[in-house]
């Protein structure tokens, strides 16, 4: 399946994520409501996304989830499989958890260019990824075991480096 123009727009949505982050962090407030700074600050008015936050939800929080949500996403969307429900579920466990309406309305901000996101995912996974995340300390070891099968394919394909986002490799002779 060609998904290369899906893993553009979800890179262009990660940096909107970060330049959100940005602007949040210049204000200089990181005990102030973001629903407030949104509707204070007209450089945030762009950033939809940040609309459907818990309306409680801080600066400094905001930016502790998404770190929690987003760091995967780079190394996700340069994988030969991309793991769909990998990229959705972290940004519903950190940033949504909670906040099912807020997490219905971000993946419908989202699909409007990435048709698939958060599909097969409903607020009832979410709840039971929630009950997981308590012991987590606990399970720590479980739940970096899959990150420990991946650089035997990692390696593999790191060698090749053919097609997205490489160019096929050209003929010298």
């Amino acid at each position: 399946m060609d998904d290369r123009f899906d893993r553009r727009e979800l890179l262009l949505h990660l940096g909107d994520i970060l330049a959100a982050l940005n602007c949040l962090a210049g204000t200089n407030e990181p005990g102030a409501l973001v629903a407030h700074l949104v509707r204070k600050h007209a450089s945030l008015q762009d950033f939809a996304f940040l609309k459907v936050l818990a309306p409680k939800m801080t600066v400094a929080e905001f930016s502790a989830r998404a770190a929690r949500s987003f760091f995967l996403w780079p190394r996700e969307l340069l994988e030969a499989e991309l793991n769909r429900d990998a990229l959705a579920s972290t940004v519903q466990h950190n940033l949504f958890d909670g906040n099912p309406d807020g997490w219905n309305a971000y993946i419908g901000y989202v699909q409007k260019k990435v048709k698939w996101f958060g599909t097969g995912l409903s607020n009832n996974k979410k709840d039971a990824l929630a009950e997981p995340s308590h012991d987590a300390p606990n399970e720590a070891g479980s739940v970096e075991a899959p990150d420990m099968a991946l650089p035997a394919v990692e390696v593999e394909v790191r060698g090749e480096k053919r097609g997205w986002p490489w160019p096929e490799p050209k003929s010298t002779s």
